[in-house]
């Protein structure tokens, strides 16, 4: 049999709850599979007796690797394919398949941590704050969507183009987190896209440039769906900062007349370039303000998405929401706005009363 060591794969999900899911290495023998992950590294021996269903699948320039262990479905992902004809022998040496596929929503999200992450983003100093942080941490768990939050018929799913933009719920995200995108991706693109389109250079830009701060936790929501209103899926991503100040700056910048236009058109571009493509020039963003009745600030946009595969169509909204020490992002693919307008404007008001009533006090 083969053996290998395959490194900086990511895996989803955790082996445990909220368990370390990157970087990942990767160690086979006679014996079974081995994964090392985290800093410090955790180790998982697993049989091959007990791994079924193998699957090692390449999609454009990366490589995929599914296996169902325990009646889970695990994926690891990895950005090139240094290993791919060493893993290509090793899933069929026990029984797996070797697929090569489109790219394709749903898989995992190849940018989703960068764009919600960078978000305001740019250096900040993390401070061990004891039973204060987990109070924060806390809050900002609290602060996002849940199905009771919904009307019936909704349900979470994981298969889902809005996976290019909303991290994993299981992960949080701190201050601490590297999360550096290589030189000429789709978030370059999507943040030059953004930076013209709002007038701003990058130096000056707190939104995907050098000007902002990272929040000391991000925590998502799960993606939720519905078939009504013919058909939603959104999420909510709740990000907490250190200090009201950082907020109002962020806030500033997105007060730009034309922020919420530019914001949903540089997101569209991030899950376009998921495909391998461009959002189509003729697709033009407009903006949007929710009717909001609780205090704090909010500004949308809306923008139409051409996903292949997928012929009916499909509207991309955004919506940031920022109050005290908060910044929200409500992400959301419609069928049609008209009709999930009345629902996006009640949960952004939803959000904004949770993040007035939160037990953060404003510094």
């Amino acid at each position: 049999m083969t053996s290998i060591r395959s490194e900086d794969w990511a895996v989803r999900p955790p082996f445990v709850p909220n368990g370390p899911t990157s970087p990942v290495t990767l160690l086979t023998d006679d014996a079974g599979l081995t994964q090392l992950a985290g800093i410090p590294p955790v180790t998982w021996q697993t049989p091959w007796s007990e791994i079924s269903n193998l699957e090692l699948v390449r999609i454009s320039h990366q490589m995929l690797l599914f296996a169902t262990i325990g009646g889970v479905r695990y994926c690891w992902r990895h950005r090139d394919q240094v290993d791919y004809e060493l893993l290509r022998t090793v899933v069929v040496e026990h029984g797996g398949v070797v697929t090569q596929r489109r790219r394709r929503a749903g898989v995992f999200a190849i940018v989703a941590i960068v764009i919600l992450a960078s978000f305001a983003g740019g250096i900040a100093a993390w401070f061990n704050r004891g039973s204060s942080a987990a109070q924060e941490l806390g809050d900002a768990r609290h602060v996002n969507l849940t199905l009771n939050d919904l009307p019936s018929g909704w349900y979470k799913t994981s298969e889902t183009i809005l996976n290019y933009l909303v991290p994993p719920s299981s992960k949080v995200y701190t201050s601490t987190t590297t999360t550096t995108p290589a030189k000429d991706t789709g978030f370059d693109k999507s943040a030059a896209v953004f930076q013209k389109c709002l007038g701003v250079t990058n130096k000056k830009d707190r939104v995907y440039g050098a000007a902002g701060q990272l929040p000391d936790y991000q925590v998502s929501s799960p993606i939720f769906n519905t078939n009504a209103k013919e058909g939603i899926e959104l999420a909510s991503t709740s990000q907490y900062y250190r200090t009201t100040t950082m907020v109002d700056k962020d806030t500033k910048e997105m007060s730009r007349h034309n922020f919420g236009s530019c914001f949903v058109t540089s997101s569209a571009d991030i899950i376009m370039s998921g495909f391998g493509l461009t959002n189509p020039a003729t697709n033009v963003a407009t903006n949007w303000r929710p009717t909001t009745f609780t205090k704090g600030w909010s500004r949308g946009g809306v923008v139409s998405l051409s996903v292949p595969s997928v012929k009916s169509k499909l509207q991309l909204v955004m919506v940031i929401i920022t109050h005290g020490h908060y910044e929200v992002t409500l992400s959301a693919i419609v069928g049609s706005f008209t009709k999930a307008k009345p629902l996006l404007a009640s949960l952004t008001n939803t959000l904004l009363s949770r993040m007035e009533n939160s037990s953060s006090k404003a510094v």
